[in-house]
């Protein structure tokens, strides 16, 4: 008995050891200890009646019903050309299912593209065809599954399946001349890369012509060789001029190429109705707040306006958009009553009729389900859509009819529903998670009922039940009477009242942007814990500017980036450090990107707040940053000046008095190395400490190799000392 009572004590000695085990860096850079699992290459079939994931390196088609296998694609993880194994990097079928499309050896372009080799598979024959010797760009297959589209050399190309046979339908790319595919800043602003599209009965290609010529040109660095290389491409600056911009449109059967060219400043997107086969055009102007839909015919070209928004800020252009089957009509989401909110509107007649309505944002239209319109007198047609209305950091999925009537929400549980729908609405994967709670990744059917659970992430949880972690807990920071802000507060695992306790904020605060949800974290979590459990409060507060609160609230900063945005950080930190357990005199900010142009400001303004700050990869003045983004929100800096200059922390450096950290990437194609030079400049000038580091070559995102981690380090070790 002595000695099983030793034995026992050990094991409960290991076992509370095992419950309040160190995260380390090494955890979170190097060893991936708390990667979540997910359901790997989830798509729907065309009949929509089964999905297809990757299980153990297979290619898996499974009966959303019964889940039972389907079609095992046994060839899938053997893929080989000429003897050479395929590492697939993603593929995409044919709208038949008899073939698919192969994309292996990316090589990256910008931050959202890259150009692959691409394959074509015949299921059938179990034969792979290379498309193309070279990489190329924005492979797609048309709805009829017999032709291949895509850009090499900045030219359109069409590819037959049958003869095997390669067409270049346009000739003049060049450096100055892309066709089918984004300039830098559509990539990056616009949100897209693929600049073509298929008509639904593919018929014809429509497709951007981007002309540069006038586009200002940057130089970047890359030190690699002996002699560093020079690295150029076109960045139009705040004010600067853009591409001009064509739309072509090819008649695939004729092997006939027209263009139609608008005057507005910009095309954020192009569209093809299901309704005519007609292309619907967006156009922006300059100041993005006049937007307005052309209906194009492909074949005369002949076009109308059948949509106009205007907005006193700027219109949000997004691909929240149905173009209806049934009738000459879209569906779609816009703020004009002062939230984001879904409209019909009929093309024929130009008739709008608001559809959800309430003080609540509409986050995402999953589209509308035509197959039940019911008898004549009873449109039973389903808009199915995902909104804040619960609260700002949550998301639930919710029906409601075409005509406004029996709105449902569907995944009504509190916390986060990220929705991917099968085709024809019959069923959805729920990923559900809330801020302590792992993603569960369940199949329901279109009434939310549960069919069965794929993932549950339950080696993570067992995981996270070895270490001391501290929940994070969402909060309410009041700053006035008429302004309450959402905020996440993740205390120190040894906590104990009485003491009082560092404070390092975290914000990000650019506008329409959002960090404070009801959603298990990801980012920066983990290093968040790893400082909690070294004595530190983390806490975030999403301040004015930020998203999902309506029009007012997010639109408020219009003009004057990064005042009202710093003033809430900084009565944020002056309400916390009025908690009992925060040491006012130990308060640090710090953020990426935007948030670092924040956390610049804020150690300048607040520089009797902050004691500390980080700024990663920050924008330091807006004249530096891209004309789509910046202007949308500042107008341009010959009409905006002060706008510009009053809120620069190249500006302010005289006022800072605490610890300054400022770190970026050379090769910084997004944020270019050039706003932390120009602020270093101003920190001498001014006769200012204060500390940097800089990652030759990296980009925006500062990652590759051991990058990661030694930034990490870097800024752990600076919270320590200077905090």
């Amino acid at each position: 008995m002595k000695y099983l009572s030793i034995l026992a004590m050990a094991i409960l000695c290991f076992s509370a050891n095992a419950q309040n085990k160190q995260i380390t860096l090494d955890d979170i850079w190097k060893r991936g200890t708390f990667r979540g699992d997910y359901v790997r290459g989830f798509s729907s079939t065309e009949s929509g009646e089964a999905y297809r994931v990757i299980e153990n390196g297979d290619l898996i088609e499974r009966s959303f019903k019964t889940g039972e296998k389907v079609k095992v694609y046994d060839f899938y993880k053997d893929l080989a050309y000429d003897g050479e194994k395929l590492n697939v990097s993603t593929y995409r079928f044919s709208k038949d299912g008899n073939s698919m499309l192969l994309f292996t050896d990316a090589e990256k372009i910008y931050r959202r593209s890259a150009a692959y080799k691409v394959y074509l598979y015949d299921i059938k024959s179990n034969k792979t065809t290379l498309i193309n010797k070279d990489r190329i760009l924005h492979a797609s297959m048309s709805p009829k599954s017999d032709k291949v589209a895509f850009v090499k050399d900045n030219n359109m190309h069409l590819y037959s399946i049958a003869s095997g046979k390669t067409i270049q339908i346009t000739k003049d790319g060049s450096s100055n001349i892309i066709n089918g595919n984004c300039d830098w800043v559509y990539e990056e602003e616009f949100g897209f890369t693929k600049a073509f599209q298929w008509s639904p009965n593919g018929k014809h290609i429509a497709f951007y012509k981007f002309d540069q010529t006038q586009v200002p040109e940057f130089t970047m660095m890359y030190f690699r060789t002996l002699y560093p290389t020079k690295y150029e491409f076109k960045y139009p600056k705040a004010g600067d001029p853009n591409s001009s911009i064509k739309i072509g449109f090819y008649n695939v059967r004729d092997n006939d190429l027209n263009y139609s060219k608008w005057e507005e400043e910009y095309i954020p997107r192009i569209k093809w109705t299901n309704y005519d086969n007609h292309l619907i055009v967006y156009t922006l102007n300059r100041h993005q707040n006049n937007l307005k839909f052309y209906s194009v015919n492909p074949i005369t070209l002949k076009d109308e306006i059948v949509y106009e928004e205007k907005n006193k800020y700027y219109v949000e252009i997004s691909d929240e958009i149905t173009f209806l089957k049934s009738e000459d009509a879209f569906v779609h989401t816009s703020e004009k009553s002062g939230y984001n909110h879904i409209y019909h509107h009929n093309m024929r007649t130009g008739e709008s009729r608001q559809i959800t309505k309430g003080n609540w944002d509409v986050v995402k239209l999953y589209g509308v389900d035509e197959s039940s319109e019911g008898k004549v007198y009873e449109d039973r047609r389903q808009i199915y859509y995902s909104s804040a209305e619960k609260s700002p950091m949550e998301r639930n999925l919710y029906s409601i009819l075409l005509n406004g009537n029996e709105k449902k929400v569907i995944t009504p549980k509190k916390g986060w529903h990220d929705i991917s729908w099968s085709k024809q609405f019959k069923y959805f994967l729920d990923n559900f998670s809330n801020v302590n709670t792992p993603s569960v990744y369940t199949l329901k059917n279109n009434k939310g009922e549960t069919i069965r659970e794929l993932k549950d992430n339950s080696k993570l949880k067992n995981t996270l039940a070895n270490y001391d972690f501290s929940p994070q807990k969402l909060i309410k920071v009041k700053l006035s009477n008429s302004l309450t802000l959402n905020g996440w507060m993740i205390k120190p695992t040894n906590f104990k009242k009485g003491e009082k306790y560092p404070l390092i904020m975290f914000q990000y605060s650019g506008p329409g942007s959002q960090q404070v949800t009801n959603k298990y974290p990801g980012g920066n979590y983990w290093w968040y814990q790893m400082l909690a459990q070294k004595g530190y409060i983390v806490a975030c507060v999403d301040g004015r500017g930020t998203g999902f609160r309506g029009e007012e609230f997010k639109k408020m900063t219009y003009q004057q980036l990064g005042k009202y945005e710093t003033d809430d950080q900084i009565a944020a930190a002056k309400y916390f450090g009025k908690l009992s357990y925060v040491d006012a005199d130990r308060i640090g900010i710090w953020g990426w990107s935007y948030g670092g142009y924040m956390s610049s400001i804020c150690i300048a303004k607040g520089a009797d707040i902050f004691k500390s700050a980080i700024a990663v990869a920050p924008v330091t003045n807006w004249r530096y940053y891209d004309n789509i983004y910046t202007e949308r929100y500042m107008r341009t800096p010959q009409e905006n000046p002060n706008g510009y200059d009053d809120n620069s922390p190249i500006n302010m450096v005289d006022k800072i008095k605490g610890n300054y950290l400022l770190v970026h990437g050379s090769g910084d194609d997004n944020v270019h190395y050039q706003n932390t030079m120009e602020m270093i400049n101003s920190l001498i000038k001014a006769d200012v400490e204060f500390d940097s580091e800089i990652y030759p070559n990296r980009n925006h995102g500062i990652y590759g190799g051991n990058t990661r981690y030694h930034l990490y380090k870097k800024m752990t070790k600076f919270w320590l000392e200077k905090l």
